[in-house]
């Protein structure tokens, strides 16, 4: 009897119906339905009764605004809008793993249909912060730079600032292929069509694509779509962290994910603030990136995010937000990058800040000389470039300018090349000078 009962608690006596009165670009307002933020709706419009989704994003007294989920092309004044009760969930399962799909978790790869046996919410509510374990144990990466000079932790989130073309997409790549966790997350949003299949091709083998899931929503899509494959591929690592897996999530990039919010706050009435962007962007960065890290389990959640600087404006407002919220950043430069110097890692305005706690005594003794070294020959370059020092006025930069091309070469990897934790603790010894 039991199943009977719940199945007429679930029967909705009435429809809660309205009618657009306005189409504004990609987004339409109504006279109703009594809807929640949120809430998804359905939108009726033609002869034929074509039927679209589309998502609350404002709520006024007699007025909705609406943003559909594909083109407003056919929807007129007098379209009738139902709610369906329904708050934006995306289906999560191992059947995901190996497969492209798009931000609504269907396929795009062309290899049929996926059944997931559950539905996890896009807009989970906060976590308790006292549910979080401490982060202490590491995540090789396969990359020296990083594992040596600026190490990342099980649960910690990084960020990539760079501008375009100095190599964010390679580096994502070298991640994905090089670390060891148990499930991939990919989320590319508002990437070029062509940039999915090559990401694809040239940044995942044959074993990393076998544990990876990527949520794919490129930039020719609604902003609403674009923001909802990052809010969709983060419930997939939920889920994935909630089955107690070692979850690493790349995406690429927030600061498109930024730009589809500010393109709905704006639709949805809201002021422009720095930069153009609204209020509500300086608040959606800070809770999509906490719902990653570690939980009471042995789960957790290690996010890497990429921001593309304006302008090689580094202190731009997004990416001043992200550096904020995040537990470090790592900063590629141009100027390494036409050196060709990859990946293109200022490891001097970078930094991890769970070093730390996550290095041992030794490896942060090599890492803080390592830092002086090149510190202390980024000061001093101009004037040795132009012949001005003179050899033992400064023993400091002269072990600098010994070690230089050891130091360098440690620091620049091929994309394909990978690196034990131990092979890189040896090899910073021996660009130092010192015994492994």
């Amino acid at each position: 009897m039991s199943t009977y009962v719940d199945a007429v608690r679930k029967i909705v006596p009435y429809r809660r119906v309205g009618q657009v009165t306005r189409v504004t670009g990609l987004a339409l307002e109504g006279d109703g339905p009594d809807a929640r933020l949120g809430e998804v709706c359905e939108v009726v419009s033609g002869v034929d009764s074509h039927v679209q989704f589309a998502e609350v994003v404002s709520v006024q007294l007699g007025r909705v605004v609406l943003m559909p989920y594909g083109s407003t092309h056919g929807v007129g004044v007098g379209t009738r809008i139902v709610a369906t009760g329904e708050a934006p969930r995306v289906g999560v399962g191992r059947a995901l793993l190996g497969r492209v799909v798009d931000a609504f978790g269907a396929p795009l790869d062309g290899r049929g249909s996926i059944v997931t046996p559950a539905q996890y919410p896009l807009y989970p509510a906060p976590r308790n912060p006292l549910d979080r374990s401490p982060i202490e144990r590491r995540l090789p990466t396969g990359l020296r730079v990083l594992d040596a000079l600026l190490p990342l932790g099980r649960g910690q989130r990084l960020g990539i600032f760079a501008g375009s073309g100095v190599g964010k997409s390679s580096l994502l790549g070298m991640l994905s292929r090089n670390v060891r966790a148990d499930v991939n997350v990919v989320a590319l949003i508002g990437e070029r069509g062509r940039e999915v299949q090559e990401f694809m091709q040239r940044c995942l083998d044959v074993g990393a694509l076998g544990r990876t899931v990527v949520v794919a929503a490129t930039s020719d899509q609604p902003a609403v779509v674009r923001a909802r494959a990052a809010y969709a591929a983060t419930a997939i690592a939920e889920y994935f962290r909630d089955q107690g897996a070692s979850v690493f999530l790349m995406m690429d990039s927030v600061t498109r994910f930024a730009m589809a919010r500010r393109e709905i706050d704006l639709a949805a009435g809201q002021p422009p603030t720095a930069r153009g962007y609204t209020p509500s962007v300086f608040t959606e960065i800070p809770a999509l990136c906490e719902r990653c890290g570690t939980g009471r389990g042995e789960g957790s959640i290690t996010a890497v995010y990429t921001v593309l600087v304006e302008g090689d404006d580094h202190n731009e407002p997004i990416a001043d937000t992200l550096r904020a919220t995040l537990d470090g950043h790592i900063v590629l430069t141009r100027e390494l990058a036409h050196q060709g110097h990859f990946p293109a890692i200022d490891v001097l305005q970078s930094i991890s800040r769970l070093e730390a706690r996550l290095l041992s005594d030794r490896e942060r003794a090599l890492q803080a000389r390592a830092r002086t070294l090149l510190a202390s020959h980024a000061k001093h370059r101009e004037m040795v470039d132009m012949g001005l020092y003179k050899s033992g006025a400064n023993p400091t930069l002269d072990e600098a300018l010994q070690r230089m091309p050891a130091l360098q070469s440690f620091l620049r990897q091929a994309l394909d090349e990978q690196s034990s934790t131990e092979d890189t603790a040896r090899g910073l010894a021996a660009a130092l000078g010192e015994r492994g």
